[in-house]
């Protein structure tokens, strides 16, 4: 089987990224804060907002991002918490197909407009989602924008992609499977075998006229009901635990409990017709480094074992049953490992200070935000004590989180028997794209210590191997390989490994 990699140079990778140009890739380009203006017609706009926020009916409304107009878009109100707010400055849905066919941006149908509630920093959604995608794990792009309200600015607002169609097809190559949210509290623990049982629970996302709920339903069964001989296979052939890891992972690592693995919701699980099996996405993720307290302390969060599960402990299946299976439990605690190695202090630090004078000065107009100018400041290395009506709360600095977390969690990992590096340079700082791919794939600053390339089926086979001498940051990958999922593995000259998923589609 053929095998070519080839040193590009820039020139060839923005050719190369230009044929692999998917719907967002200018949007959420990186260092720009975007400018978004609604315009209203109706005298009384406001009101109709808060009219129609139970029942998340669109207003129509003129659209204007970075000087582009789009007449009768829809605009909403959105989210729980963050909408409940005392202040002005709402979270916003928009929706430019709503009323008009076919009306997007830069090939986007949808934007989560989010109001930095509970961030004086305004950075934790960002920085969390960034890290997801740095390392492969599916999780939706975010940016910046000013927001403008009939000429007024309204203030700083995080963007944050749709996870519908677009999204599942760059992800996973197909979009037709049922896409089910974990809301309001989709605790994956067994009802019966009646759908109707599990409407209140999940929201189905696509195909909701078929309204057919018997995947989810074979899924909650398997992992409820198998006995602990056949919890592997039978959790296995409908559940991508790879997907779950990374998910269970990351919102341990950034202790996001407004997720799964606290309250129960805010997630995505995705019936992939490629591989039969469902995928774990990574939603709404403002409240990580912390701030969704489910009654901790701060030390207690910041020591948070990678065994914690919420009480009672039945009704996070996935977590218990997982960690009573010590093949399962060992596969979570390697992924863990993994993971934590790029999670340190120097590897934040000059993305936290980068994104902080990007957005400066306009969190520093935005009269509308909820903390001061010397909050957000204060906010991106070090603790603020913030008064509010249940008394006094300490939201966690970002720079000194990691520190702690990290600090804490290279201790607890080692004694629990950690078999990946959580210390060493790290192999890979950067993704592979376009993914899913075809006839080719890039691998982009690739470092140089790797020294063995190899793509690995499901089945364990190596499809292809390459020996490297002299390593280049960008690499292109001819590939010609049968569909379905791989494992592109980078290892070191000194035998460390890491790997990343590759979707390889006709």
């Amino acid at each position: 089987m053929k095998f070519i990699i080839k040193l590009i140079t820039g020139f060839t990778l923005l050719s190369g990224l230009a044929v692999a140009q998917n719907e967002g890739n200018l949007f959420f380009t990186e260092g720009i804060v975007h400018e978004i203006h609604f315009n209203f017609s109706q005298a009384n706009y406001w009101d109709s907002l808060v009219a129609n926020e139970p029942s998340e009916t669109y207003m129509t409304c003129n659209v204007t991002i970075d000087g582009i107009n789009y007449t009768n878009s829809g605009v909403r109100f959105k989210g729980n918490s963050s909408y409940n707010n005392p202040s002005q400055k709402k979270p916003f849905k928009i929706d430019l197909e709503e009323y008009v066919d076919g009306q997007t941006h830069d090939g986007l149908k949808q934007l989560s407009l989010n109001n930095a509630f509970k961030d004086p920093s305004f950075l934790r959604e960002k920085l969390a989602l960034d890290f997801m995608r740095k390392h492969q794990i599916h999780a939706p792009r975010a940016t910046f924008a000013r927001l403008y309200l009939n000429g007024t600015y309204w203030g700083l607002y995080s963007v944050i992609e749709d996870v519908g169609k677009t999204f599942l097809s760059q992800h996973y190559g197909n979009n037709d499977g049922n896409l089910f949210k974990g809301d309001p509290q989709g605790r994956l623990t067994w009802m019966g075998s009646d759908p109707a049982s599990y409407y209140n629970s999940y929201e189905l996302k696509t195909n909701e006229d078929l309204n057919d709920w018997s995947d989810l339903i074979a899924l909650i069964d398997a992992l409820n009901n198998s006995s602990d001989l056949d919890l592997i296979d039978a959790l296995g052939s409908r559940l991508n635990f790879d997907a779950w890891y990374d998910y269970w992972v990351v919102h341990h690592l950034f202790v996001n409990l407004d997720s799964y693995i606290g309250s129960a919701h805010n997630y995505y699980i995705y019936h992939n017709e490629f591989s039969d099996k469902f995928e774990f996405i990574a939603w709404d993720e403002n409240e990580s480094f912390g701030n969704f307290t489910m009654g901790l302390t701060t030390t207690q969060l910041l020591n948070l074992s990678h065994t914690y599960i919420p009480q009672p402990a039945n009704q996070r299946p996935l977590m218990k049953r997982i960690l009573e299976n010590e093949t399962l439990k060992q596969a979570y605690i390697n992924r863990y490992c993994e993971l934590l190695a790029h999670f340190t202090p120097e590897a934040f630090e000059s993305r936290i200070d980068s994104l902080a004078n990007l957005i400066r000065p306009y969190v520093y107009e935005d009269n509308l935000k909820t903390y001061s100018n010397n909050q957000f400041e204060q906010n991106l290395t070090q603790d603020i004590n913030v008064q509010g009506p249940q008394g006094g709360t300490t939201i966690m600095g970002l720079t000194s989180f990691i520190a702690s977390r990290r600090s804490f969690l290279v201790q607890e990992l080692s004694n629990a028997g950690c078999t990946s590096s959580i210390s060493n340079e790290q192999l890979y700082s950067g993704r592979l794209f376009p993914n899913p791919a075809s006839d080719y794939f890039f691998i982009d600053q690739l470092n140089r210590s790797v020294q063995t390339i190899e793509i690995v089926g499901v089945d364990g086979r190596i499809y292809q191997q390459h020996q490297t001498t002299d390593v280049n940051p960008v690499q292109k990958i001819d590939i010609n390989l049968p569909s379905g999922v791989y494992l592109v593995k980078l290892i070191s000259n000194d035998g460390q490994m890491n790997h990343l998923k590759l979707m390889v589609t006709p």
